[in-house]
C-alpha cells in the first residue's frame, strides 16, 4: 500500500508529465514566436527554455487555457530580450543578418502560414519596435485575434491595431514585388554558378542596378564588413574574389527560411550560407552568412 509520502510524490510527477506534455505540444509555436521575434535561433531555443523552467514552477492550477498563458510568457519575455539584444548589436563588427534556420522539415516553424519568416523579412523587422514587432508577428504570422495581442501585450485593442497597421506600413517601405519560389532557385543557382566561375559580365547581368550584398561575419578575416552596393561593384568584388573564395567549396542547396539558399562546406565542416532575393528585374540582394556561431541551427555532418 502506498504512503501518503509516496502518493504526494506520485502525485506531483503526474503532475509534471502533464506540464511537459501540454508544453511539447505547443513548443513549436513558441520557438517561432521567438524565433520571429528575435532572429536568433540560439536565443530563441534559450528563450523558450526559460519559459519551460517557469512553466514547471508556476501554479498551474490556476492556467485556464495554457497555450495562451505560454505563449503570453513567450512574448513578454521575447520583448524584453530583444531590448537588450539590439544593445549588444551594437557593437557587432559588420552587417549584423538573422541567424539562418533550416525549414524543411517545419517549412512555418510553428505558424499557420510562413510570414515574417524570411530573412529578409526578420532583416526589415529591425526597424520596428518591440512591441511593433510583437504585435506584427502575433498578428501576421500566427493570426491571434486583436483582443488577445492586446492582453499578451498588456494594451489596448485600439492601440494594437496602431501597432499592427505602423509595422506594416514600415515593412512595406522596405520590400519590393518578389519573384516566385521557382524562379529565386533558378536565380540563386545561376548566381552561384557565374560567382564561381568569375565572369563578371555574367554576374552583373543577373543584378538590378541597385543589388546589396551583405556579409555577416563579426569581424571573420576576409569577410566584407560593410555593404556592397551597385551592380558593377558587387560583380567586381565578386570576380576579384573567385579565384580562392571556391576552392575546394561543397555546395548543396537546401531550404532555409522558407526559401532556396545555398550552404557551403569545405573539408565537410560548414563554412557559409548564402541567399538571394530578386524582383523580375533581376537579384537585388545577396545576404553571406559567415559567422560560425550563426550557423548552428543548420544540419551539421559528422
Amino acid at each position: 500500500m502506498a504512503t501518503g509520502a509516496e502518493r504526494v510524490s506520485g502525485g506531483a510527477l503526474d503532475g509534471l508529465d502533464e506540464a511537459a506534455a501540454v508544453f511539447t505540444e505547443v513548443r513549436p509555436r513558441l520557438f517561432g514566436i521567438a524565433y520571429r521575434m528575435l532572429g536568433s535561433a540560439a536565443e530563441a531555443e534559450d528563450l523558450v527554455q526559460e519559459v519551460w523552467l517557469r512553466w514547471q514552477a508556476y501554479d498551474r492550477s490556476r492556467v485556464e487555457h495554457p497555450a495562451a498563458f505560454l505563449a503570453t510568457t513567450t512574448t513578454r519575455l521575447a520583448v524584453n530580450a530583444l531590448k537588450s539584444a539590439r544593445a549588444r548589436r551594437e557593437t557587432y563588427i559588420g552587417p549584423w543578418l538573422p541567424e539562418p534556420v533550416d525549414t524543411g522539415a517545419d517549412p512555418y516553424l510553428g505558424a499557420e502560414r510562413g510570414e515574417a519568416l524570411a530573412l529578409a523579412a526578420l532583416l526589415l523587422m529591425e526597424r520596428l519596435s518591440p512591441n511593433e514587432r510583437a504585435a506584427y508577428v502575433l498578428r501576421v504570422a500566427f493570426d491571434y485575434p486583436y483582443a488577445q495581442i492586446a492582453e499578451i501585450l498588456q494594451s489596448s485593442e485600439a492601440a494594437v491595431r496602431q501597432l499592427v497597421s505602423r509595422a506594416r506600413k514600415r515593412m512595406a517601405e522596405g520590400q519590393r514585388k518578389r519573384v516566385r519560389p521557382e524562379a529565386q532557385r533558378a536565380l540563386l543557382a545561376a548566381f552561384l554558378a557565374a560567382a564561381e566561375s568569375g565572369d563578371m559580365a555574367g554576374i552583373e547581368r543577373l543584378f538590378t542596378a541597385d543589388v546589396t550584398s551583405l556579409s555577416d561575419g563579426n569581424g571573420a578575416h576576409q569577410v566584407a564588413r560593410r555593404p556592397l552596393v551597385g551592380a558593377t561593384r558587387v560583380a567586381r568584388f565578386l570576380a576579384t574574389i573567385a579565384d580562392w573564395f571556391w576552392e575546394a567549396l561543397e555546395i548543396e542547396l537546401v531550404e532555409v527560411n522558407g526559401q532556396a539558399a545555398a550552404v557551403l562546406r569545405r573539408d565537410g565542416r560548414l563554412y557559409c550560407v548564402i541567399t538571394v532575393n530578386a524582383t523580375d528585374e533581376g537579384i537585388d540582394q545577396i545576404l553571406w552568412m559567415v559567422n560560425p556561431e550563426k550557423l548552428t541551427a543548420l544540419p551539421q555532418r559528422d
